[in-house]
């Protein structure tokens, strides 16, 4: 009998170690099992403070910002608030305008550069006119001279036969005296023509109407620049001036012009590239008009004078203009350096517009200086204006005196 309960008692405490055993594996397979320590790799530990972006930091209205959001302006990837970025007050503000260089004076100043490029001329004819002996052969010379700075056939015999009987008549020749005698003849071929711009507004009409000129010329010749510069030349005299970009052909001329009318305060009217040229002109003198402005200034496409139609709508411009009023300037730029070229094309715009006066530009860097006088001869129109550098200031009102003493130089 106590062998049977010895024997239960032994299976209860096995059968009660079993189960204990059961229960202690499940609940080691339902807990999570430590990290291996080379296994995978361990999630990050959380940051020591408070980061921008944090959820339990950022209130809910105020939108989360990335570690990007913060980066300095400029930085790649860089993102700025609109909020926080605003222009510079400056931005905003018109360009400084400029006050152009007076006009009085401005071919005095430019001389010496004048009497550097065109020495060939003035310089090289007194050379010849001081030998002692003034033969056939000197003469020659002397009208090789003239003809190589372009002065033109007829001019070219004028002057040499006048030289021959004022130097005949001189005898003894100093020179001083040779300079003056040369520059008196030089200027008498430049001829006595009225240069003065017609640039003052008609007053005594019903409206109160601005004087218009048209600058016409073939592409290179600096025409859209010229009317720049010409701008300059009427500010500095105390006008106002409106420009018409109505050379609606060439890329980026309107804004060419424009900028150039921005720095002296004058506004451009202009329409879109590839628009119509004679409204844009009529747009301007109505804008002129209104706005009581002294000069219009309307810069035209820079036509090839081979091309019959095109010049046929340049005529049409001024017509259109004229429906406004009478153009008061019609002012064909011409290159100094091309010469006879210069002269067809200024016979074919003539033909198309009547030429009221030639701005000659280049003449800095040519020894063609002859062509002042062989472009008059030949259209009848005086030179008006003469560009002799690169500089905004560097276009001059004419004046025969002044040239022919910038040809000459002083007498050493």
């Amino acid at each position: 009998m106590e062998t049977i309960i010895l024997a239960v008692v032994i299976f209860v405490v096995v059968v009660a170690a079993a189960s204990g055993l059961v229960v202690s594996g499940r609940r080691r397979k339902s807990l999570p099992k430590p990290p291996s320590k080379a296994g995978t790799l361990a999630p990050p530990a959380p940051p020591k403070e408070p980061q921008v972006g944090e959820d339990a930091e950022t209130p809910r209205d105020t939108p989360t910002r990335t570690i990007e959001d913060v980066s300095l302006p400029g930085e790649a990837g860089a993102t700025v608030e609109p909020t926080e970025v605003e222009e510079p007050e400056t931005a905003a503000e018109a360009p400084a305008v400029e006050v152009p260089e007076p006009t009085a004076g401005r071919l005095v100043r430019l001389r010496s550069r004048l009497s550097r490029s065109q020495n060939s001329l003035g310089k090289g004819l007194l050379s010849l006119l001081s030998r002692d002996r003034l033969d056939e052969d000197t003469w020659e010379e002397i009208e090789e001279t003239l003809l190589v700075a372009d002065v033109g056939v007829g001019p070219t015999q004028e002057l040499v036969d006048a030289l021959r009987t004022r130097v005949k008549v001189l005898g003894t020749r100093t020179p001083q005296e040779l300079r003056e005698l040369l520059r008196e003849e030089l200027v008498k071929l430049l001829g006595d023509f009225d240069r003065s711009l017609r640039t003052a507004k008609h007053a005594d009409e019903d409206p109160v109407r601005p004087a218009v000129a048209m600058v016409v010329g073939v592409n290179g010749t600096g025409k859209t620049t010229t009317t720049g510069k010409l701008a300059r030349v009427l500010v500095a005299d105390g006008r106002t001036v409106v420009l018409g970009a109505a050379d609606t052909f060439r890329a980026a001329a309107a804004d060419q012009l424009q900028t150039w009318g921005e720095r002296v305060g004058a506004r451009t009217v202009r329409g879109p590239e590839g628009g119509d040229p004679a409204s844009v002109a009529f747009d301007a003198v109505k804008e002129g008009i209104a706005e009581g402005a002294d000069t219009v200034l309307v810069d035209t496409a820079g036509r090839l004078h081979t091309k019959t139609g095109l010049m046929d709508e340049l005529g049409k411009v001024k017509r259109v203009v004229e429906k406004h009023g009478p153009v008061d300037e019609v002012l064909l730029v011409l290159d100094a350096t091309t010469g006879q070229n210069g002269l067809v094309q200024a016979r074919v715009f003539a033909e198309v517009v009547n030429i009221t006066g030639i701005v000659l530009t280049k003449l800095d860097g040519t020894a063609k200086g002859g062509i002042v006088i062989q472009v008059q001869r030949e259209l009848g129109v005086p030179v008006k204006l003469i560009g002799l550098g690169e500089g905004p200031d560097d276009l001059a009102p004419f004046d025969a005196g002044q040239y022919v003493d910038g040809l000459l130089g002083e007498v050493e």
